[in-house]
C-alpha cells in the first residue's frame, strides 16, 4: 500500500485520540503532531476535512457503529474504535472508494497492536461501504450530531425551530472570512470574494490561506464575520486609547490598530500573545503588547475604551470547531462564568468617566451572554447599556436583541453560509 494515504490516516487517529480520548482541543493536537506538521498541503487539507467530518458527524457515526459493534471498544482497545469512525466517516460522508477507507482502517489497528481486531473492523467498514445509505436511514443529524445538554440549553433559549436551524448550520463547512486592513472592495476582486454587508470579505473557494493574494504583505487576516463586530461597536476611536483584554490571537487587536487607536492588546498566554505579535508585524500594524492576567493587570493610566472578548465555551464556532461540542460540557459553562464575572468588573474599572465598554462571547449559551451582563449592570450603577442601532448592523438586523444588545446565531445568513453565534454587549461608564 501507498505509504502516503497510510501516513495522512495515521495523523488523523492520532490527533482525534489526542482529542476524543484525551480531552485536547482539535487545533492544539494538530499543531503538536509533527507527522502531521510534515505532510504535503493537500494530505494536511484531507486530514483536517477527515476529523472535521468525523467530528461534525460523529453523532451519526456513532448511531451506525453502535448497531454493528456488540461490545464498545474502550481501554487498551480505544485506537480501534477511533479507527472505526474515521472508517465510516470516510464511507458515508465523504464518499472515499470502499478498498482505501477500509483498507488504511484495517492496517491503522494492525499498526497499533490491535491486530485481534483486523477482522472485525474489516467487516464492520465492509458493511458500511455495502449499506451505508440503508444504515443511516432516516435519522435525525440536526439532533443527533448535538449533545444533549447543548440542545436543551438552545431550546430553552431560542425555541425548538430555531435550535434546528442552527444544529443543521453547524454541519456545513464553514467559507473563509477575511477581514482587511484598508481597501476592501480592492481586495474583494482580488481574492474573488464577496463582500457581505458588514464589511467582509468572504471566500467560498478552495486555495491555501499562505498562496492567496495580499497574504504576505498583511492586506488582511482571517476572521469570521460575527468576530468583527465588537471592534465596530466601539465607532471612531482614532487617536484613542483602546485595550483589548484576552486579545489572541489579534484579529480584533488589528481591527482596532486599523481603525487608528491607540491599542493595548493584552493576554494571559505568553505563546498565543507572541502570535498576536507576529500578526500585527505581518500586517504593518502596532500595538502595546502585555502578558498578564486582566483580571488583576494594573495599568499606567485609564482607556477611552475597552473590548473584553471574554473566554467562553465557544459553542457559537461549532462551524469552525466542531471539536467543542464534544469537549464541553455544562460544569465547564458554570466555571466559565466566574471568570467572566470577574473580568467584567476589572474592565470597568479600567476606563475612564464616559468611555465604552464592549463585552463579547463566542457562545451561545446564556448564561454566558446576557446574564453576565445584568449581573454587572446590578453590581456597577455606574454603567448604563448603549442600544445598537439598525444603521450599525447592516443585513443584520434581525441579530439586535429587544435589549439593544447583539446575538448572531449559526443559522443568520445561511444563503450566504451562516455566521458565528456571538453575543455582544455595549455598556458606557
Amino acid at each position: 500500500m501507498d505509504a502516503t494515504p497510510l501516513a495522512s490516516r495515521r495523523a488523523a487517529l492520532d490527533v482525534l485520540m489526542a482529542c476524543l480520548d484525551k480531552g485536547q482541543p482539535l487545533d492544539d493536537a494538530l499543531g503538536r503532531h509533527t507527522g502531521f506538521a510534515a505532510l504535503d498541503p493537500r494530505d494536511r487539507a484531507f486530514v483536517r476535512l477527515l476529523l472535521a467530518t468525523t467530528l461534525r458527524r460523529l453523532g451519526e457515526i456513532e448511531e451506525v457503529l453502535d448497531g454493528l459493534v456488540e461490545k464498545p471498544l474502550e481501554g487498551a482497545n480505544a485506537a480501534g474504535a477511533q479507527a472505526l469512525r474515521l472508517g465510516a466517516a470516510q464511507l458515508l460522508f465523504l464518499g472515499t472508494p470502499a478498498h482505501a477507507a477500509v483498507d488504511t482502517s484495517v492496517r491503522l489497528v494492525e499498526d497499533a497492536g490491535l491486530h485481534h481486531l483486523k477482522g472485525l473492523v474489516n467487516a464492520v467498514l465492509r458493511r458500511i461501504a455495502r449499506d451505508g445509505a440503508a444504515l443511516l436511514g432516516d435519522r435525525d443529524p440536526a439532533r443527533l450530531n448535538t449533545p444533549v445538554w447543548l440542545w436543551e440549553s438552545w431550546a430553552a433559549a431560542y425555541g425548538e425551530e430555531a435550535t434546528r436551524a442552527i444544529a443543521a448550520a453547524h454541519l456545513i463547512e464553514a467559507p473563509l472570512d477575511l477581514t482587511t486592513r484598508t481597501d476592501t472592495d480592492f481586495w474583494a476582486g482580488q481574492l474573488e470574494a464577496e463582500k457581505l454587508p458588514t464589511g467582509t470579505l468572504r471566500r467560498t473557494g478552495g486555495g491555501h490561506i499562505t498562496e492567496l493574494p495580499g497574504f504576505a504583505e498583511g492586506a488582511w487576516w482571517v476572521q469570521d464575520a460575527a468576530a468583527t463586530l465588537p471592534a465596530r461597536l466601539l465607532g471612531d476611536i482614532a487617536g484613542k486609547r483602546v485595550a483589548d483584554l484576552c486579545a489572541a490571537p489579534g484579529g480584533k487587536t488589528m481591527q482596532l490598530c486599523a481603525a487608528g487607536a491607540n491599542v493595548t492588546a493584552v493576554d494571559i498566554s505568553g505563546r498565543r500573545m507572541v502570535r498576536v505579535g507576529e500578526n500585527l508585524a505581518r500586517s504593518g500594524l502596532t500595538a502595546e503588547l502585555v502578558t498578564a492576567d486582566a483580571g488583576k493587570w494594573t495599568p499606567p493610566e485609564k482607556f477611552d475604551a475597552l473590548l473584553l472578548d471574554a473566554p467562553c465555551s465557544g459553542t457559537g464556532t461549532l462551524r469552525r470547531h466542531p471539536d467543542i461540542a464534544w469537549l464541553k460540557e455544562e460544569e465547564d459553562v458554570a466555571r466559565l462564568t466566574l471568570t467572566q464575572d470577574r473580568l467584567l468588573v476589572r474592565a470597568a474599572d479600567l476606563l475612564k468617566p464616559g468611555g465604552t465598554l464592549v463585552y463579547a462571547v463566542c457562545s451561545l449559551q446564556e448564561d454566558e451572554g446576557p446574564a453576565r451582563v445584568e449581573a454587572l449592570l446590578g453590581r456597577d450603577k455606574r454603567l448604563s447599556r448603549v442600544p445598537v442601532q439598525p444603521v450599525e448592523l447592516p443585513g443584520l438586523e434581525s441579530a439586535i436583541t429587544k435589549d439593544g444588545d447583539i446575538r448572531t446565531l449559526p443559522s443568520m445568513w445561511a444563503e450566504r453560509g451562516g455566521i458565528d453565534g456571538f453575543y455582544i454587549a455595549r455598556l458606557t461608564l
